[in-house]
């Protein structure tokens, strides 16, 4: 990977690339909803949906940010913030699977960006594909 294209991309991602806080928030809420049997109708979690694609992007990349706006977002569409207790207890497992998804989002990311700008040659690609990795 050309280095001036990670460093561009890596921060750039880490502050606005967020998939795996997207992701969480979003079935985190679903959650709490079927929790309280409120129905969620599929009009309203594409709008939720879109609204955490927002507020997520400036979200602090800290353990428990992610539950500021779960109940931000559960408060605006008229859920109960106290939903969050039942989520607080494994927050911190599921963490380190929603920050693993970021890292492979802006990983993704950079291959992307680079192979748009034609920094990346094919035979580079071909060749991590077919790499044979042995223990």
């Amino acid at each position: 990977m050309p280095k001036h294209i990670v460093t561009f991309v890596l921060p750039t991602g880490y502050t606005f690339n967020l998939d795996g806080s997207t992701l969480y928030s979003a079935l985190a809420v679903v959650f709490i909803a079927q929790v309280y049997g409120i129905p969620f109708d599929l009009s309203q979690q594409l709008i939720m949906v879109l609204t955490l694609m927002l507020s997520t992007k400036g979200i602090a990349a800290v353990p428990g940010a992610s539950l500021i706006v779960i109940a931000g977002t559960a408060a605006a569409f008229g859920l109960p913030v106290e939903g969050i207790a039942i989520i607080l207890g494994v927050d911190r497992i599921l963490d380190m699977a929603r920050t693993a998804c970021n890292v492979v989002g802006n990983c993704v990311a950079a291959v992307v960006v680079a192979r748009w700008e034609n920094e990346l040659p094919d035979s580079v690609l071909q060749q991590a594909y077919t790499q044979n990795y042995e223990a």
